[in-house]
Parts: C-alpha cells; structure tokens; sequence
C-alpha cells in the first residue's frame, strides 16, 4: 500500500504539460477545480471524464500509475459512496431497494433510492477526478523548484502587505518533496519490524493500532532528525529566504500556454453553461 502512494512524486518527461510554465499549471488547475464542484449533473461530469483522460495522455504518464495512486483513498470512497446511498433519499420516487435490520431492540430500516445511487456514483467521479488532474498538474509533471518558483510568483501581490511569500511557497515544496521520503522510511521501518517478528496485517483493529506504534516513533525521530539536517544545510550554504535572490532558470510563458488557459477558461464556461442553465434538461 505505501508503495502506491505517489502524492508529491515528479516523473520526468517532455510532454506538452511539462513543458507548460508552472504558473500556467497552478491557473489551469484552478480553473479545473472550479468546474469539478460546479459540475451537477451527468453530462457535465461526463465532460470531466473525457477532459481528465485526454489530459493524462497529453501528459504521456502511465494510467496504471495514476490509478495506482487512487489505491489509498478508496477506503474514503467506499466511505463517500455508503453515505450518499443510504442517507439521501427522495420519499416522492419509489426505492429501488428497502430492507428491515434488527439491531438489538431496534429496527433500522435501510432504503436506497436513485438518486442515492447518482450522487453516490457522481460523487466518487468528483474526488477521482480532483486527485488526478491536480496530481497531474501540480506534482507528477513539475518539479518542487519549479512549483515554489511559481506559487511565489503568484503570490506575489501579497509581498505588498508584508505576507512572507517565498517562506510560504518554501514550506509547501519542501513538504510534497518530503511526502515520498517519508513513505520510503516508512515501508523499510515496517519491514525491520516483520523481520523481528511484528504482525501489522492480523488481529483486531485495536492490535493492528498498537502494532504501529513502534513504527511511529522512529518515523517522527527520523523526520526531525531530516527536517534538522535540512535547515543546517541551507544555513551552511547561507540561505536567507527570498530577498535579494536572482533565479537560473526565468520562468516565461509561451504560446501553449496561453491557449491552455483559454481552452480551460472556454471549458469551465461550458461547465457553467451545462449545470446552470441546463439545455438538455439532465439534473440530479
């Protein structure tokens, strides 16, 4: 399971979405994430699909990996999904299933409609969605030093009203770039406690919980001991933030840019158009 986590991870390439300007990315993200929760009925969410998929070809990453790294929030999906089937629920349309549970004294009385079922469904589509294009856009296909360059540069407006903008964007890349370091000690202290006999996958969930206990401490002490490393390492190489700082590489956007922004702007507007003013009458 921690081998499949790939939130924070950078695949190198040359597709067109690596070749984007990072702040181009974070826009275009925005914009995405927008349509997904102004979404509301089929059509719109089929359009979500289709865009989220044509995106992941462009970025020439293996669908296997993104679905891959789906595998640890299914257990919130399956939570998402239960929710919605079984607690919303319109009394105007006949059940599609109803059923009489005892539970000790009591009676509880399960009832799962349609539009219980659609949203559920529709629901699960939002967060799938959510995770991979932003995924997609913020990690698999741009690196931490590029990424802080742009969430800088973005905020920079706020430098106006003394907010310490590259100490903000620092703090961010630092923390995706150390997500898949952390998952690596991870997996190698849980394997030197197999390797002396613990047991992580049996027993009850208690004894599962206790079981990790001893993983849990060498994990914080070896996260310090990291995060110490790290802060004397920029001290070292006299580190003092973003002030008077000039930069290698000049981030500069170029034509595919600008037509990805207006491709995701028109996209959104189609969004809004769908759901809103629904032409084809289709809502949940």
């Amino acid at each position: 399971m921690l081998k499949d986590i790939t939130l924070g991870q950078y695949f190198p390439g040359n597709s067109v979405i690596h070749r984007m300007d990072p702040r181009a990315k974070l826009i275009v993200a925005i914009l995405y994430i927008v349509a997904i929760f102004c979404a509301q009925n089929i059509i719109g969410f089929a359009a979500l699909l289709a865009v989220s998929f044509l995106l992941i070809l462009l970025s020439r990453i293996s669908i296997i990996t993104i679905l891959r790294g789906l595998k640890p929030i299914l257990f919130v999906l399956v939570f998402t999904a239960l929710i919605n089937i079984f607690l919303t629920g319109d009394a105007s349309e006949a059940p599609l299933w109803q059923a009489e549970i005892p539970i000790f004294s009591l009676v509880w009385r399960p009832t799962i409609y349609r539009i219980g079922v659609l949203r559920a469904v529709l629901t699960s589509v939002r967060v799938v969605v959510l995770i991979m294009v932003t995924s997609i856009f913020l990690t698999y296909t741009t690196s931490p030093i590029t990424l802080t360059d742009a969430i800088e540069e973005l905020l920079a407006p706020l430098k106006l009203l003394h907010v310490p903008v590259h100490d903000f964007a620092m703090m961010m890349t630092i923390a995706l770039r150390f997500i898949p370091t952390l998952i690596e000690e991870t997996d190698k202290i849980m394997n030197a406690q197999k390797a002396r006999g613990a047991d992580f996958a049996n027993g009850s969930l208690v004894k599962r919980a206790k079981a990790l206990i001893p993983v849990l401490v060498p994990l914080f002490v070896s996260a310090f001991k990291r995060a110490e490393d790290l802060a004397i390492a920029m001290e070292c190489r006299c580190y003092r933030g973003g002030k008077g700082r000039t930069k290698l590489h000049k981030l500069q956007y170029h034509a595919r840019d600008f037509v990805a922004l207006v491709l995701m702007c028109l996209f959104l507007a189609s969004i809004f158009y769908i759901n809103y003013l629904n032409p084809l009458g289709i809502s949940l």
